[in-house]
Protein backbone atom coordinates (compact mmCIF):
# COMPACT_ATOMS: atom_id res chain seq x y z
CA UNK A 1 0.00 0.00 0.00
CA UNK A 2 1.47 3.36 -1.06
CA UNK A 3 1.48 5.66 1.95
CA UNK A 4 1.67 8.78 -0.24
CA UNK A 5 -1.66 7.93 -1.86
CA UNK A 6 -3.42 8.49 1.46
CA UNK A 7 -1.79 11.77 2.47
CA UNK A 8 -5.19 13.53 2.26
CA UNK A 9 -6.68 11.48 5.10
CA UNK A 10 -7.55 13.38 8.32
CA UNK A 11 -6.43 12.72 11.91
CA UNK A 12 -3.01 11.46 10.85
CA UNK A 13 -4.37 8.31 9.19
CA UNK A 14 -2.05 6.60 6.73
CA UNK A 15 -4.36 4.36 4.74
CA UNK A 16 -6.80 1.46 4.77
CA UNK A 17 -6.05 -2.25 5.03
CA UNK A 18 -9.14 -3.19 2.99
CA UNK A 19 -9.93 -0.08 0.88
CA UNK A 20 -12.16 -2.07 -1.51
CA UNK A 21 -14.86 -2.16 1.17
CA UNK A 22 -15.40 1.56 0.58
CA UNK A 23 -17.19 0.52 -2.62
CA UNK A 24 -20.15 -0.41 -0.39
CA UNK A 25 -20.77 3.29 0.42
CA UNK A 26 -23.48 3.91 -2.26
CA UNK A 27 -25.18 0.53 -1.72
CA UNK A 28 -28.26 1.77 0.24
CA UNK A 29 -28.95 4.54 -2.28
CA UNK A 30 -28.54 2.13 -5.21
CA UNK A 31 -30.97 -0.30 -3.62
CA UNK A 32 -33.46 2.50 -3.02
CA UNK A 33 -33.19 3.66 -6.62
CA UNK A 34 -33.30 0.23 -8.26
CA UNK A 35 -35.84 -1.63 -6.15
CA UNK A 36 -39.50 -0.73 -6.64
CA UNK A 37 -41.24 0.95 -3.72
CA UNK A 38 -43.61 -1.22 -1.77
CA UNK A 39 -47.13 -0.05 -2.55
CA UNK A 40 -50.51 -1.35 -1.48
CA UNK A 41 -53.54 -1.50 -3.78
CA UNK A 42 -55.95 -0.47 -1.06
CA UNK A 43 -56.31 0.43 2.54
CA UNK A 44 -55.24 -2.27 4.94
CA UNK A 45 -57.77 -1.16 7.50
CA UNK A 46 -60.90 0.88 6.90
CA UNK A 47 -61.90 3.18 9.75
CA UNK A 48 -64.50 5.94 9.88
CA UNK A 49 -61.79 8.60 10.34
CA UNK A 50 -59.50 7.32 7.52
CA UNK A 51 -59.97 10.39 5.37
CA UNK A 52 -58.96 12.62 8.29
CA UNK A 53 -55.73 10.63 8.81
CA UNK A 54 -54.86 10.90 5.13
CA UNK A 55 -55.33 14.65 5.27
CA UNK A 56 -53.05 14.95 8.30
CA UNK A 57 -50.35 12.86 6.59
CA UNK A 58 -50.58 15.00 3.45
CA UNK A 59 -50.30 18.17 5.55
CA UNK A 60 -46.88 17.07 6.89
CA UNK A 61 -45.33 17.51 3.48
CA UNK A 62 -42.61 15.57 1.58
CA UNK A 63 -39.76 16.62 3.91
CA UNK A 64 -41.30 14.81 6.87
CA UNK A 65 -42.14 11.79 4.73
CA UNK A 66 -38.47 11.56 3.79
CA UNK A 67 -37.33 10.89 7.35
CA UNK A 68 -35.77 14.27 8.25
CA UNK A 69 -32.76 14.30 10.62
CA UNK A 70 -33.11 10.60 11.43
CA UNK A 71 -32.47 9.74 7.78
CA UNK A 72 -29.31 11.85 7.65
CA UNK A 73 -28.03 10.38 10.90
CA UNK A 74 -28.60 6.86 9.53
CA UNK A 75 -26.82 7.74 6.28
CA UNK A 76 -23.82 9.13 8.14
CA UNK A 77 -23.74 6.03 10.38
CA UNK A 78 -23.61 3.84 7.24
CA UNK A 79 -20.69 5.84 5.84
CA UNK A 80 -18.79 5.45 9.10
CA UNK A 81 -19.50 1.72 9.18
CA UNK A 82 -18.01 1.34 5.71
CA UNK A 83 -14.95 3.33 6.75
CA UNK A 84 -14.52 1.13 9.85
CA UNK A 85 -14.86 -2.04 7.74
CA UNK A 86 -12.06 -0.76 5.48
CA UNK A 87 -9.77 -0.76 8.57
CA UNK A 88 -8.18 2.69 8.72
CA UNK A 89 -4.61 2.50 9.99
CA UNK A 90 -1.97 4.81 11.36
CA UNK A 91 1.80 4.40 11.46
CA UNK A 92 3.03 3.84 15.02
CA UNK A 93 6.33 4.79 16.60
CA UNK A 94 9.43 3.27 15.06
CA UNK A 95 10.53 0.07 16.81
CA UNK A 96 13.80 -1.83 16.63
CA UNK A 97 13.36 -5.57 16.01
CA UNK A 98 15.38 -7.80 18.31
CA UNK A 99 18.83 -8.78 17.18
CA UNK A 100 19.02 -12.05 15.32
CA UNK A 101 21.46 -14.29 17.14
CA UNK A 102 22.12 -17.93 17.83
CA UNK A 103 20.67 -20.62 20.03
CA UNK A 104 23.59 -21.11 22.37
CA UNK A 105 23.83 -23.70 25.14
CA UNK A 106 26.44 -23.44 27.89
CA UNK A 107 27.57 -26.68 29.58
CA UNK A 108 29.58 -26.18 32.78
CA UNK A 109 31.46 -28.89 34.66
CA UNK A 110 30.55 -29.09 38.39
CA UNK A 111 32.63 -32.16 39.18
CA UNK A 112 34.83 -32.34 42.27
CA UNK A 113 37.98 -31.32 40.44
CA UNK A 114 36.48 -27.87 39.76
CA UNK A 115 37.17 -27.14 43.46
CA UNK A 116 40.91 -26.94 42.77
CA UNK A 117 42.18 -23.50 43.82
CA UNK A 118 44.65 -22.76 41.06
CA UNK A 119 43.08 -19.66 39.46
CA UNK A 120 44.05 -16.04 40.04
CA UNK A 121 41.03 -13.71 39.95
CA UNK A 122 42.06 -10.13 40.60
CA UNK A 123 44.25 -10.34 43.73
CA UNK A 124 42.75 -13.61 44.98
CA UNK A 125 43.43 -17.26 44.34
CA UNK A 126 40.08 -18.94 43.73
CA UNK A 127 38.78 -22.31 42.64
CA UNK A 128 38.18 -23.10 39.00
CA UNK A 129 34.40 -22.83 39.17
CA UNK A 130 34.49 -19.35 40.71
CA UNK A 131 36.87 -18.19 38.00
CA UNK A 132 34.73 -19.75 35.28
CA UNK A 133 31.59 -18.07 36.65
CA UNK A 134 33.23 -14.63 36.49
CA UNK A 135 34.35 -15.06 32.89
CA UNK A 136 31.10 -16.66 31.66
CA UNK A 137 29.03 -13.89 33.29
CA UNK A 138 31.02 -11.33 31.32
CA UNK A 139 30.55 -13.41 28.17
CA UNK A 140 26.76 -13.41 28.68
CA UNK A 141 26.73 -9.60 28.79
CA UNK A 142 27.96 -9.53 25.20
CA UNK A 143 25.44 -12.00 23.79
CA UNK A 144 22.45 -9.68 23.36
CA UNK A 145 20.19 -11.25 20.74
CA UNK A 146 21.15 -14.85 21.52
CA UNK A 147 18.85 -17.33 23.15
CA UNK A 148 21.08 -18.81 25.83
CA UNK A 149 20.53 -21.95 27.90
CA UNK A 150 22.53 -23.53 30.71
CA UNK A 151 23.17 -27.09 31.75
CA UNK A 152 25.52 -28.41 34.40
CA UNK A 153 27.09 -31.81 34.66
CA UNK A 154 28.99 -34.01 37.03
CA UNK A 155 28.06 -37.64 37.43
CA UNK A 156 24.88 -36.71 35.56
CA UNK A 157 23.83 -33.83 33.33
CA UNK A 158 20.98 -31.47 34.19
CA UNK A 159 19.41 -28.59 32.25
CA UNK A 160 18.94 -25.70 34.70
CA UNK A 161 17.91 -22.94 32.27
CA UNK A 162 16.07 -23.38 28.94
CA UNK A 163 16.96 -21.37 25.87
CA UNK A 164 15.87 -17.83 26.62
CA UNK A 165 16.58 -14.21 25.75
CA UNK A 166 16.59 -13.45 29.48
CA UNK A 167 20.34 -13.63 30.04
CA UNK A 168 19.98 -12.31 33.59
CA UNK A 169 18.09 -15.45 34.65
CA UNK A 170 20.78 -17.64 33.07
CA UNK A 171 23.44 -15.68 34.95
CA UNK A 172 21.60 -16.16 38.24
CA UNK A 173 21.34 -19.91 37.67
CA UNK A 174 25.05 -20.05 36.88
CA UNK A 175 26.04 -18.12 40.00
CA UNK A 176 23.84 -20.37 42.16
CA UNK A 177 25.54 -23.53 40.89
CA UNK A 178 27.91 -25.25 43.34
CA UNK A 179 30.51 -27.95 43.02
CA UNK A 180 29.11 -31.45 43.45
CA UNK A 181 25.54 -30.36 42.67
CA UNK A 182 25.37 -32.91 39.85
CA UNK A 183 27.81 -35.38 41.38
CA UNK A 184 31.59 -35.36 41.68
CA UNK A 185 32.44 -37.36 38.55
CA UNK A 186 32.45 -36.11 34.95
CA UNK A 187 29.86 -37.19 32.35
CA UNK A 188 30.99 -35.25 29.29
CA UNK A 189 29.18 -37.48 26.81
CA UNK A 190 25.86 -37.23 28.64
CA UNK A 191 26.24 -33.44 28.82
CA UNK A 192 26.69 -33.23 25.05
CA UNK A 193 23.75 -35.58 24.45
CA UNK A 194 21.43 -33.58 26.71
CA UNK A 195 22.51 -30.29 25.09
CA UNK A 196 21.78 -31.66 21.62
CA UNK A 197 18.37 -32.89 22.76
CA UNK A 198 17.43 -29.51 24.25
CA UNK A 199 18.72 -27.56 21.25
CA UNK A 200 16.73 -29.71 18.85
CA UNK A 201 13.57 -29.44 20.96
CA UNK A 202 13.73 -25.72 21.71
CA UNK A 203 15.63 -24.17 18.85
CA UNK A 204 14.06 -21.72 16.48
CA UNK A 205 17.29 -20.88 14.70
CA UNK A 206 18.18 -21.90 11.20
CA UNK A 207 20.36 -24.91 10.57
CA UNK A 208 23.93 -24.16 11.54
CA UNK A 209 22.96 -21.62 14.20
CA UNK A 210 22.90 -24.07 17.13
CA UNK A 211 26.01 -23.83 19.28
CA UNK A 212 27.23 -25.66 22.40
CA UNK A 213 30.09 -24.31 24.51
CA UNK A 214 31.33 -27.00 26.89
CA UNK A 215 33.74 -26.19 29.72
CA UNK A 216 35.41 -29.02 31.64
CA UNK A 217 38.60 -29.72 33.55
CA UNK A 218 38.71 -33.50 33.34
CA UNK A 219 38.01 -36.65 31.38
CA UNK A 220 34.80 -38.56 30.83
CA UNK A 221 34.48 -40.80 33.91
CA UNK A 222 30.70 -41.31 34.15
CA UNK A 223 27.52 -41.44 32.14
CA UNK A 224 26.06 -43.74 29.52
CA UNK A 225 27.16 -41.90 26.38
CA UNK A 226 30.70 -41.68 25.10
CA UNK A 227 31.82 -38.16 24.07
CA UNK A 228 32.64 -39.19 20.49
CA UNK A 229 29.27 -40.90 20.05
CA UNK A 230 27.57 -37.80 21.45
CA UNK A 231 29.54 -35.67 18.98
CA UNK A 232 28.13 -37.76 16.14
CA UNK A 233 24.61 -36.96 17.35
CA UNK A 234 25.54 -33.28 17.51
CA UNK A 235 26.93 -33.37 13.99
CA UNK A 236 23.75 -34.96 12.65
CA UNK A 237 21.67 -32.28 14.45
CA UNK A 238 23.92 -29.53 13.05
CA UNK A 239 25.05 -28.46 16.50
CA UNK A 240 28.51 -26.90 16.54
CA UNK A 241 30.54 -27.63 19.69
CA UNK A 242 33.34 -25.49 21.09
CA UNK A 243 35.14 -27.22 23.94
CA UNK A 244 37.25 -25.55 26.63
CA UNK A 245 39.75 -27.54 28.68
CA UNK A 246 40.06 -25.39 31.80
CA UNK A 247 42.46 -25.73 34.69
CA UNK A 248 45.92 -24.87 35.97
CA UNK A 249 48.98 -26.96 35.17
CA UNK A 250 50.67 -26.77 38.55
CA UNK A 251 52.62 -23.62 37.74
CA UNK A 252 53.30 -20.75 40.11
CA UNK A 253 50.86 -17.91 40.68
CA UNK A 254 51.94 -14.34 41.35
CA UNK A 255 50.24 -12.73 44.35
CA UNK A 256 51.28 -9.55 46.18
CA UNK A 257 54.75 -9.91 44.79
CA UNK A 258 55.14 -13.47 46.11
CA UNK A 259 55.18 -16.68 44.12
CA UNK A 260 52.58 -19.18 45.24
CA UNK A 261 52.59 -22.74 43.97
CA UNK A 262 49.21 -23.59 42.46
CA UNK A 263 47.62 -26.75 43.82
CA UNK A 264 46.34 -27.85 40.43
CA UNK A 265 48.08 -29.77 37.78
CA UNK A 266 47.67 -33.28 39.00
CA UNK A 267 44.36 -33.86 37.24
CA UNK A 268 44.38 -35.61 33.92
CA UNK A 269 42.70 -33.76 31.05
CA UNK A 270 41.65 -35.54 27.86
CA UNK A 271 42.44 -32.79 25.39
CA UNK A 272 42.59 -35.25 22.49
CA UNK A 273 38.96 -36.29 22.94
CA UNK A 274 37.80 -32.69 23.33
CA UNK A 275 39.73 -31.80 20.16
CA UNK A 276 38.06 -34.64 18.26
CA UNK A 277 34.58 -33.70 19.50
CA UNK A 278 35.02 -30.11 18.33
CA UNK A 279 36.52 -31.07 14.98
CA UNK A 280 33.67 -33.49 14.21
CA UNK A 281 31.07 -30.73 14.63
CA UNK A 282 32.91 -27.84 13.00
CA UNK A 283 33.88 -26.17 16.27
CA UNK A 284 37.17 -25.49 18.00
CA UNK A 285 38.91 -26.78 21.09
CA UNK A 286 40.61 -24.32 23.46
CA UNK A 287 42.97 -24.73 26.40
CA UNK A 288 42.73 -22.21 29.27
CA UNK A 289 45.21 -22.37 32.13
CA UNK A 290 44.11 -19.16 33.84
CA UNK A 291 41.30 -16.59 33.81
CA UNK A 292 43.09 -14.38 31.30
CA UNK A 293 43.28 -17.20 28.78
CA UNK A 294 39.67 -18.16 29.50
CA UNK A 295 38.50 -14.58 28.90
CA UNK A 296 40.47 -14.53 25.64
CA UNK A 297 38.82 -17.79 24.58
CA UNK A 298 35.32 -16.39 25.11
CA UNK A 299 36.35 -13.29 23.15
CA UNK A 300 37.49 -15.58 20.35
CA UNK A 301 34.16 -17.43 20.49
CA UNK A 302 32.46 -14.03 20.16
CA UNK A 303 34.39 -13.59 16.93
CA UNK A 304 33.58 -17.09 15.69
CA UNK A 305 29.89 -16.84 16.64
CA UNK A 306 29.02 -13.18 16.07
CA UNK A 307 25.64 -11.76 16.99
CA UNK A 308 24.09 -10.39 13.83
CA UNK A 309 23.37 -6.69 13.65
CA UNK A 310 19.88 -5.46 14.47
CA UNK A 311 17.38 -5.46 11.64
CA UNK A 312 16.20 -2.18 10.15
CA UNK A 313 13.75 -0.30 12.35
CA UNK A 314 10.12 -0.48 11.28
CA UNK A 315 6.96 1.47 12.03
CA UNK A 316 4.08 -0.92 12.79
CA UNK A 317 0.57 -0.11 11.58
CA UNK A 318 -1.88 0.62 14.37
CA UNK A 319 -5.57 -0.16 13.80
CA UNK A 320 -7.94 2.82 14.13
CA UNK A 321 -11.22 1.23 13.00
CA UNK A 322 -12.75 1.65 16.44
CA UNK A 323 -12.99 5.43 16.00
CA UNK A 324 -15.52 5.40 13.09
CA UNK A 325 -17.15 2.25 14.46
CA UNK A 326 -17.91 3.85 17.82
CA UNK A 327 -19.22 7.03 16.20
CA UNK A 328 -21.40 5.01 13.81
CA UNK A 329 -22.97 3.16 16.74
CA UNK A 330 -23.74 6.45 18.49
CA UNK A 331 -25.28 7.98 15.37
CA UNK A 332 -27.29 4.83 14.65
CA UNK A 333 -28.63 4.91 18.19
CA UNK A 334 -29.60 8.57 17.77
CA UNK A 335 -31.34 7.79 14.47
CA UNK A 336 -33.44 5.13 16.20
CA UNK A 337 -34.30 7.22 19.23
CA UNK A 338 -34.94 10.56 17.51
CA UNK A 339 -38.35 9.63 15.95
CA UNK A 340 -39.52 8.21 19.27
CA UNK A 341 -38.46 11.35 21.11
CA UNK A 342 -40.32 13.48 18.59
CA UNK A 343 -43.48 11.40 18.94
CA UNK A 344 -43.21 11.56 22.72
CA UNK A 345 -42.81 15.34 22.52
CA UNK A 346 -45.82 15.73 20.19
CA UNK A 347 -48.00 13.53 22.39
CA UNK A 348 -46.97 15.58 25.42
CA UNK A 349 -47.86 18.84 23.68
CA UNK A 350 -51.19 17.41 22.47
CA UNK A 351 -52.00 16.32 26.01
CA UNK A 352 -51.18 19.76 27.39
CA UNK A 353 -53.45 21.47 24.85
CA UNK A 354 -56.30 19.10 25.66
Amino acid sequence: MNDGAWSWLPFGLDGFAWPWLLLALPLPWLLRALLPAARSGGAALRVPYGERLSAIAAARGPARAGGGPALWLGALAWVLLCVAAARPQQLGEAVQPPQAGRDLMLAVDLSGSMAEEDMLLGDRIVDRLTAAKAVIADFLDRRAGDRVGLLVFGRRAYAVAPLTLDRDSVREQLLDSVIGLAGRETAIGDAIGLAVKRLRAETGAEAGQRVLILLTDGVNTAGLLEPVKAAELARDAQVRIHTIAFGGDGGELSMFGFRVRGPGGGEEMDEATLQRVSAMTGGRMFRARDTAELAGIYAEIDRLEPVQRPAQSVRPRVERYYWPLGLALLLGLDALLLPRLRRWRRSGLAGARA
